[in-house]
Formats: structure tokens, C-alpha cells, sequence
């Protein structure tokens, strides 16, 4: 016959209920455990990559350093002010506001007052001035070579942020400034072959060494090529409020402050950079840059209204 199980007495649910209680207990602290040690793993983690990136910075800029000098600019910092052309080495070829003019009477030599004058505005590392280049690099130098027109190349440096810090911009006008200065027949080869071998944009541009190159395989002679990292010492000027700035010391490429001061002065005229620019006579050309005989025609037209 069937039996009935005894009801527990109040003392053993008493017991029963603190059983369970001690066994919830003791998983959640088994639970707080595992995510403490997932929680201590993690951070673990995340401070060796962390250590990792900084390491990987470090070498970097090392890296940099060695292969694409870390001397390039006019005082190193970006609160440095624009020198004056007076105050500064410039290439004796170039003109008063840092252009490199080019005419039937030579490089540094604008033609007569009767010449079409037509600018150029360009920053090494910008691809679309890269593009301009191919299109047009033989035919100003065509209209150049003849008689009533004056090229005059304003090589500007503002994209050096977009060089992963080897401020390729600056160190590859240095260079174009220092054949102007010491080899000025071999000016516009060596613009042209520097857009010919043009890194891409936001990369760390070419090394010191593939820029030696280039001019080497243009004719520029050896010794000037090895002055392309030169360096001098001297005292730059930085804002240090609106109304303020102060002297310091810095060392930089023979002709960084020139192109600082070339750029400032590029930024004035224009009323702010975009680079490929082109003016003629003064006036922004808002043709095509990018294919052959338009900017030809338009510097022809402009001659012939001369007449």
C-alpha cells in the first residue's frame, strides 16, 4: 500500500535553503573570479600592444631619422614664422618673392616688360601637380626658350604633413633649391624627374638617398647632389601668442627657410594654397592643366594680344 514521504520538519528547509544559498554564493564568486582574471588578461593585452605600438613609433622615427633626415625644416616647430627673404640664403637665381624665372635669356632671367608672365605653383608630393607636370613640363619650357614669355616656378612646400613626418615636400624643394642655386641648367630636369619618380600622396616619400639620385641621373653634378642634407645653425622666430613671438635656436637644410618663406609668400598672393596653380599675367588660368596644348594656346593668345 502506498506510503507518504514525512513533510521535513522546519529545521531541515532551514537547512536546505542555506545549502542553496552557500552553493549561489559560492558560483557567483567563482563567477566574479573568472571575470576578474578575463578582465586582468585583457588589460594585460592591451598594454603589450600598447607597448608595442609605442615601440613600433619610436623605431619608426628612428627609422626616419637614418633614412630620410630629421633636420628639414626651419626651425622644427610648427609655430615657426615665415623668414624674410632679405634675412635668409636664397638661390641667387631666384626673384624676390622666392619664383625661379626662367626666359629666352636664361635661368633667374625674366625675359622683357613686354613678356607674358606665367606662374606656376607646385608642392612635390601633390599627385595633381604630378599629372600637370607630364602634360605640360616640355611646352613651358618651349615657350620659355622663345622670345615674350617668362616661366617663373614657385616651388612651395605645404603638404609635408601628408608624409608620414619626413616632410618629403620641404626636403625635395631643399633639394630643387640647391640645383637652382648651384646648377641652374639643370633645373627644370631635375622638377621634372622628381614628378616622374613621384611617391604617392600620404606615403613617406622618396628617401634622401633615391632623391640624390634622380638629380645624379639628370647630369647634376656629384657635390651638388652630397649638399642636399646640408645643414646650418642659426635663429628662427615663433608666435608665441597672437601678439607675441620670441627668438630660438635651429639647425635645418641650407634652404628650408627659403622654401618656408617661398610658401608664406604663395599663401599671401593667392590668398590661401591649392596647388597645381597657374597665373598669367597675374591671373588665375582656370583652363585644363591636365592635357597637353590648352595652357600653350591660352600663354600664345595672351602674347599675340600683346602684340
Amino acid at each position: 500500500m502506498p506510503t507518504n514521504d514525512p513533510r521535513p520538519t522546519k529545521s531541515q528547509r532551514r537547512d536546505d535553503a542555506r545549502a542553496k544559498a552557500l552553493a549561489m554564493r559560492q558560483e557567483q564568486e567563482r563567477k566574479a573570479k573568472r571575470t576578474r582574471l578575463i578582465a586582468i588578461g585583457g588589460l594585460l593585452a592591451a598594454v603589450l600592444v600598447l607597448g608595442g605600438v609605442i615601440f613600433a613609433i619610436v623605431r619608426q622615427g628612428q627609422a626616419n631619422a637614418e633614412a630620410y633626415g630629421d633636420v628639414v625644416f626651419a626651425g622644427g616647430s610648427e609655430n615657426a614664422l615665415a623668414p624674410a627673404f632679405d634675412d635668409i640664403d636664397t638661390p641667387d637665381v631666384a626673384d624676390e618673392t622666392g619664383g625661379i624665372p626662367i626666359s629666352a635669356a636664361g635661368v633667374g632671367e625674366a625675359g622683357g616688360e613686354d613678356d607674358v608672365v606665367v606662374e606656376v605653383y607646385y608642392d612635390f608630393m601633390c599627385p595633381w601637380c604630378g599629372k600637370f607636370d607630364l602634360a605640360n613640363s616640355s611646352e613651358l619650357e618651349a615657350l620659355a626658350a622663345g622670345e615674350g614669355v617668362t616661366v617663373v616656378y614657385k616651388n612651395i612646400a605645404f603638404l609635408d604633413g601628408n608624409s608620414q613626418g619626413t616632410f618629403y615636400s620641404t626636403r625635395a624643394a631643399n633639394a630643387a633649391a640647391t640645383v637652382a642655386a648651384e646648377d641652374p641648367e639643370h633645373f627644370t630636369d631635375f622638377v621634372t624627374a622628381l614628378f616622374a619618380n613621384q611617391p604617392e600622396e600620404a606615403t613617406a616619400g622618396l628617401k634622401d638617398k633615391r632623391i640624390a639620385e634622380i638629380a645624379t641621373e639628370v647630369g647634376v653634378p656629384q657635390e651638388v647632389v652630397d649638399s642636399f642634407t646640408e645643414t646650418v645653425d642659426g635663429t628662427f622666430e615663433v608666435a608665441t601668442s597672437e601678439d607675441e613671438k620670441e627668438s630660438r635656436e635651429g639647425t635645418w637644410r641650407r634652404f628650408a627657410p627659403f622654401v618656408v618663406a617661398t610658401t608664406q609668400q604663395a599663401g599671401e598672393d593667392l590668398g590661401g594654397l591649392s596647388t597645381p596653380t597657374v597665373l598669367i599675367d597675374g591671373e588665375k588660368w582656370e583652363g585644363d592643366l591636365y592635357n597637353p596644348g590648352p595652357l600653350t594656346q591660352a600663354v600664345l593668345e595672351a602674347a599675340a594680344a600683346k602684340g
